[in-house]
């Protein structure tokens, strides 16, 4: 696993090998990604591959934006 601190999250795993401001663009991304929602029945869905986007709970496999389901 990632060692990672509460204050920069998830991309805490890139150190200081890139650049803040694009830390802040991913971390933002990231959590926008994470906090999608089946329209079906309203669990966290997962990402596939970019525009894909399938529910574990209900099975359902749908389409939308790259990072986020709603485009």
């Amino acid at each position: 696993m990632y060692s990672h601190t509460k204050k920069v999250g998830s991309v805490g795993r890139y150190g200081p090998r890139i650049g803040r401001k694009i830390r802040d663009e991913i971390k933002k991304i990231e959590d926008k990604t994470k906090k999608s929602k089946c329209p079906n029945c309203g669990k966290k869905i997962k990402r596939i591959s970019p525009g894909i986007w399938r529910c574990r709970f209900c099975n359902s496999i749908l389409t939308g934006g790259a990072y986020t389901i709603n485009a």
